[in-house]
């Protein structure tokens, strides 16, 4: 029987920032079908530029705050790629160690303030209050740990202070090393252990829907790549493209769509995915064994297409977080902090990096010139990225939303579920306007 389907979400709920949803389908035929971005633009590149090369990160930092540390670290990669400025070993552990804090404590936050509601047949976490009232305490206590944990290493997790080209303005004590290290065997890893069976719990709860793209990450030989490392490109097909940082416009390829204040990306095919579940496809062999084996029970395996997926493998990425934490840590404590000083430029010109934020790769690049002025920057946000993907996924499941006989209200709330699937973070990807003058 033909349908008639009018859906229009005006600002999609649990998501950073504000998203809509418009569907028409009139007779059984789709009129309109479309994932919309109207947030106004951002403009940090042009905010940039004047800044002395100490003041870059300080000011990127704003552009999100809850992937603060994440930009923070582009930028002082970037920086120091334009200027020659020389890292130190335990500034990279460091790093590495703020990167998983981050991951961490935004994929809690994700998976079960955001997500968990859908799965458990609420509208939203305050429900949950009541009937699962221990599953919201101990979400909060991994919560406040997960931004504690990165307020240690960059004085906080929004906008870090410490975070700075060549090295930290402060580093943390031996002691407070010795305090995470303790906190995170005797607070977090209890709570960890009842939210994982509280999560292969509800496995069968994520909508089956798969739809194969290419999956853009970070890839390294050394580790599951989330601080450094070449981009990599795979295809469902299997077939990987590796591309230096310093070329990411080839691969980013960002455009214009006049559903969206935010710019599109592709590359390959007609739109690409990064994120959680574009780092599994990409580096799955080099998870922890405990993430391995809790992916292995939650049936992803090898290539997985299906976007509502992405927060489970978030899961994943929790649990690799924790336990290479604490790898850093015993390595940080075992050889004790030096005191030591960031590096200073040793030449100027531009630079370009990656990082993995926890919304998928994010792209930082400046040009600096002899005094170490910035003349521009450029920032490709995970979430810009993403956005012709969601587009893509709508394209497909709406027809076969139809073809299995959904009401209205299953088809908004599964459109609704794919849209945080990519725990998207709309504000901070929104950088195009297009003026037109009238005269």
């Amino acid at each position: 029987m033909a349908k008639n389907i009018h859906i229009d979400v005006h600002h999609v709920t649990r998501v950073e920032g504000h998203g809509n949803i418009v569907v028409n389908v009139t007779n059984g035929a789709i009129e309109t079908c479309d994932w919309r971005v109207p947030e106004a633009p951002r403009f940090f590149e042009a905010m940039v530029r004047g800044r002395h090369y100490t003041e870059v990160a300080r000011i990127v930092s704003r552009i999100c705050g809850i992937c603060s540390v994440g930009h923070s670290l582009a930028s002082v990669k970037a920086t120091e790629d334009a200027l020659g400025i020389p890292v130190s070993e335990q500034t990279k552990k460091l790093r590495r160690l703020a990167k998983h804090a981050e991951n961490i404590d935004s994929h809690i936050v994700h998976v079960l303030f955001l997500v968990a509601p859908d799965l458990l047949g609420a509208p939203s976490v305050f429900p949950l209050v009541p009937t699962h009232g221990d599953l919201v305490r101990r979400a909060l206590r991994l919560k406040r740990f997960g931004h504690e944990f990165g307020s240690a290493l960059c004085g906080r997790t929004t906008h870090p202070t410490r975070i700075v080209p060549g090295g930290f303005s402060e580093l943390p004590t031996k002691a407070e090393l010795v305090e995470l290290r303790r906190r995170i065997g005797s607070e977090l890893m209890g709570d960890l252990g009842a939210i994982l069976e509280t999560v292969a719990g509800l496995a069968d709860k994520f909508p089956v829907f798969d739809r194969p793209t290419e999956y853009i990450a970070l890839h390294s030989d050394e580790e599951y790549a989330l601080y450094d490392g070449d981009i990599q490109s795979v295809l469902p097909d299997g077939t990987k493209q590796v591309y230096e940082v310093a070329d990411y416009r080839t691969c980013t390829n960002e455009y214009v769509d006049a559903r969206s204040t935010a710019k599109y990306a592709r590359n390959k095919l007609a739109s690409y995915l990064v994120g959680a579940l574009a780092r599994f496809n990409n580096n799955h062999g080099q998870l922890h064994r405990e993430a391995r084996k809790l992916a292995g029970g939650l049936g992803l395996k090898g290539m997985c297409f299906n976007p509502y997926l992405n927060t489970a493998v978030q899961v994943v990425e929790i649990v690799h977080s924790v336990h290479e934490s604490l790898r850093l840590l015993d390595e940080l404590v075992e050889a004790g902090i030096v005191d030591e000083q960031p590096g200073k430029p040793t030449k100027h010109g531009g630079g370009s990096s990656a990082v993995e934020a926890p919304r998928g790769i994010l792209f930082h690049r400046y040009d600096y010139d002899q005094d170490f002025t910035c003349l521009g920057g450029d920032c490709v946000i995970p979430t810009n990225q993403n956005h012709a993907n969601i587009q893509r996924d709508f394209e497909k499941l709406v027809p076969e939303m139809l073809l299995a006989n959904r009401s209205e209200k299953e088809m908004e709330l599964g459109l609704e579920m794919l849209v945080r699937a990519y725990d998207p973070c709309i504000s901070c990807s929104t950088h195009y306007l297009d003026v037109r003058f009238v005269r």
